[in-house]
């Protein structure tokens, strides 16, 4: 434990002279997606920040392979656009944080739940394509007599097929996977492995930008019980002066078999994230919130509110 967080800690304050990763354009061009974000747009770099051009100097000797490491997350990061992640739907960029959310909601019976995690966690990019997500288990506490427990542990792998950074059209076309296997308490716990893949796509224009993910839930046993599902997520977000980023989303759900075959549910969130800012070396933060709000009369649970920490790294 002692050698990870000195390597951690060498990463975040360290390491080699490379540029912080950043969700705000580092040049002076036009913005981007996201969605789990979205523009970017056209204003200088803010004091102490770096131009978001890959590096073209080879890793000094003494760099080793955490300055390998960061200079591809840098080139990567400079091949995309670079926006904040929205509340809900998937980044459409590959990103490195480390992020924390939690929600409190109201369900359909009338009672609230608390989440700690929501499914959120370590996001890192191993490629200069690739990015892979580590989420906690969260918890969930309810104000019912459901008793409280942690959900299922999760991971992400998110593959970038095609993109460009701001000036270069402002746009990203992926491919997403997500599974989640019963490893939390029988009250939290879907009780079956369930696979999410999903397709991301995402545009910007100046300080505008949509983002998309079209995709659905596979339960690998249990589909009689959980049902299989289309979801679909769309995301508007503009930026202002830098680090001020209002957004709506829609998230929509659509079941076929299980107990709510036939059914579908959407929600409006609008939302606000601010970030991200500088703390030291690569490391910077962000937060965010909103509130996911039912349009439709069918609806798992209600007014949902969403608070999210991220830490950029990187």
């Amino acid at each position: 434990m002692a050698v990870l967080l000195g390597a951690l800690s060498t990463m975040v304050i360290g390491a080699p002279t490379l540029c912080a990763q950043t969700e705000n354009p580092a040049d002076s061009s036009p913005a981007t997606n996201s969605v789990v974000n979205s523009p970017v747009a056209d204003s200088p770099p803010s004091a102490g920040e770096c131009p978001a051009q890959p590096p073209t100097a080879d890793p000094a000797p003494s760099d080793g392979w955490l300055g390998s490491w960061l200079r591809r997350v840098a080139e990567a990061r400079a091949r995309e656009p670079h926006t904040a992640a929205p509340l809900v739907t998937t980044h459409n960029a590959l990103v490195q944080q480390f992020r924390y959310d939690g929600y409190v909601q109201q369900d359909a019976n009338g009672a609230s739940t608390a989440n700690a995690g929501a499914g959120r966690g370590m996001e890192i990019i191993p490629t200069t394509r690739l990015e892979v997500a580590f989420a906690m288990p969260p918890y969930a506490i309810h104000q019912s007599s459901v008793p409280d427990g942690f959900g299922d542990w999760s991971f992400l792998v998110k593959f970038r097929a095609f993109s460009a950074p701001e000036g270069e059209g402002a746009y990203f076309v992926g491919f997403i996977l997500n599974a989640a296997f019963p490893t939390g308490n029988p009250a939290n716990s879907a009780g079956h492995a369930v696979w999410s893949p999903a397709v991301a796509f995402g545009k910007g224009w100046g300080n505008f930008n949509l983002q998309n993910t079209f995709g659905g839930t596979l339960p690998q046993t249990g589909a009689d019980v959980l049902g299989r599902t289309i979801v679909l997520n769309d995301v508007a977000q503009y930026r202002i002066k830098r680090f001020i980023w209002p957004m709506a989303e829609a998230n929509s759900t659509f079941w076929s078999g299980g107990h709510n075959a036939g059914k579908k549910q959407m929600f409006l969130t609008p939302g606000i994230v601010f970030g991200s800012f500088p703390i030291t070396g690569r490391l910077r933060i962000a937060v965010g919130a909103g509130e996911q709000i039912a349009l439709t009369q069918f609806h798992t649970y209600n007014h949902r509110y969403i608070l999210s920490l991220r830490l950029p790294f990187g």
